[in-house]
């Protein structure tokens, strides 16, 4: 995964290498280390010292595309005479393929069709979600949409085989039915007009219509991601539109095994768009997606090339007060926006830093 980091100064990754020697400053230039007033010339440019919110914002790479993968399988066997080609939406009552001319059907349901279901089964959920069809295709107005196969459930049934075209039997198996739970978009066709199938062989993969952005994000930058946390999402033509966290994965996806694979381990995130028919009907296009985390809330900050490097280690700042400066020792903290959190003695909003003049 491409990832564009927010720019840090040099000097943040080389503290160690700093630390130690004689009056290093990350931006070129400074005093040994704390100290009072000096007669050295003020720095010529200044930054003020702010309090308010930081925040961290990264862009990192993700893919529009539809939730909900499935592969759809045959259930007879016999000759593809129609399928669902891929980017069609197929609902309710109609057929995915045909096999035979015969129809295997969409119906709307979380349970799969695992049994024949037919007269004197009962207590089972596949049951009522067959009858809630039924009755929204317009069939079985006599029949209870409960959990059992009545003789009301089996007319409803041979009126329907009737008018699709299929053995008027009464029972319905997984040759006829595919319960999904909702529309599907064809993603993907495994056969042909023409092929030869059998049960159990894979002719669809569908998805729902329902959009989503997925994002492969590295292991250590998971606290960027927050479920329910607000994104924005830029689409290849520039169009940017809002979003949020929906899903964070919990199993992290450390890549290959392979020699001299490294890739770095990753934590899939799902994005759900606000106006998700902005985005058109793109499928697998690549996507700009930018995290934001709010890292602290009222503190005091400087820009962070303000910041020196101090010969006894850590970081300090040129305090700037009219003709004289110093050097203090600061703490530093979450930064964000070109800034870094600063706390330290005698620190206090409105005060000048010295900053490099260039």
């Amino acid at each position: 995964m491409r990832i564009r980091r927010p720019a840090l100064p040099a000097g943040i990754a080389v503290t160690a290498i700093l630390a130690g020697t004689a009056a290093a400053v990350m931006t070129g230039g400074g005093r040994a280390g704390p100290s009072g007033p000096t007669t050295a010339p003020p720095p010529a440019k200044t930054a003020a010292i702010e309090r308010g919110d930081l925040t961290d914002s990264m862009s990192v790479d993700g893919t529009l595309t539809y939730e909900g993968e499935r592969k759809i399988y045959g259930g007879a066997a016999g000759t593809v005479t129609s399928i669902a080609p891929e980017g069609a939406i197929v609902t309710r009552g109609r057929p995915l393929i045909k096999v035979d001319r015969k129809p295997q059907v969409l119906m709307y349901g979380w349970l799969p069709l695992y049994r024949t279901l037919q007269r004197g089964v009962s207590d089972g959920t596949d049951v009522e979600q067959l009858e809630r069809n039924l009755k929204k295709l317009g069939y079985g107005d006599d029949m209870t949409v409960d959990t059992e196969f009545t003789y009301a459930t089996y007319l409803a049934v041979l009126d329907w085989q009737d008018d699709r075209g299929l053995p008027e039997t009464g029972a319905v198996d997984a040759s006829q039915v595919v319960f999904l739970p909702g529309p599907a978009r064809v993603s993907a066709v495994k056969a042909e007009v023409g092929d030869k199938v059998a049960p159990g062989h894979q002719v669809l993969t569908v998805t729902s219509t329902r959009r989503t952005v997925h994002v492969d994000l590295e292991a250590d930058l998971q606290p960027l991601a927050r479920k329910g946390a607000r994104v924005t999402v830029e689409l290849p033509d520039g169009t940017e539109l809002k979003g949020k966290i929906s899903e964070i994965g919990t199993v992290v996806d450390a890549g290959s095994d392979a020699p001299g694979d490294e890739s770095e381990p990753t934590v899939g995130l799902e994005i759900a768009l606000a106006s998700p028919k902005k985005a058109g009907r793109l499928d697998q296009a690549p996507v700009s997606v930018t995290l934001t985390s709010e890292k602290a809330k009222g503190v005091l900050s400087v820009p962070i090339e303000a910041l020196l490097a101090l010969r006894e280690g850590g970081f300090g700042v040129e305090l700037v007060d009219g003709g004289t400066s110093k050097v203090v020792a600061v703490e530093t903290g979450a930064y964000g926006q070109g800034r870094v959190e600063v706390s330290g003695a005698g620190l206090a909003e409105g005060m000048k830093v010295g900053v490099p003049d260039r």
